[in-house]
């Protein structure tokens, strides 16, 4: 029996848009959206900023992609970010790891796919929610 979509967001953010703020804002600003491990992740590559920018668009991605469906009422707040991860498998694909309250947000029949792409002035991000039929 194939799956069923469940819900899928898409999200693009100029990556000058994060490094203002991050220039602007500091510490302040990474600490309020990003987790620890992306923050390590991020400021040890060559360029942080997309890095940044792209991990920003995939937590909005996912909050579109849970807000599209009918059965989530739940409503994803800025201050929630930091509860979406989004970290990479070994082989380099992402994946998204939910924490704290979010960790219960969908059921356990759902599997989040992520896909990333950044280039020099913008950053993109789609999230697809799968539900296994059973």
């Amino acid at each position: 029996t194939p799956n069923v979509l469940y819900g899928i967001g898409t999200d693009i953010v100029e990556v000058k848009r994060i490094k203002n703020a991050i220039e602007k804002w500091g510490e302040r600003f990474l600490k309020r959206i990003f987790t620890e491990n992306e923050i390590a992740y991020c400021i040890n590559r060559k360029d942080p900023f997309p890095n940044f920018a792209v991990r920003f668009a995939a937590k909005e991605a996912f909050v579109k992609a849970v807000s599209s469906t009918e059965k989530q009422r739940k409503i994803i707040n800025i201050s929630d970010f930091k509860e979406i991860e989004i970290l990479n498998y070994p082989s380099g694909k992402p994946f998204i790891n939910l924490l704290g309250n979010l960790k219960t947000i969908l059921p356990d029949e759902i599997t989040i796919h992520l896909s990333l792409s950044h280039e020099r002035r913008y950053a993109l991000a789609t999230v697809v929610l799968e539900r296994k039929r059973t």
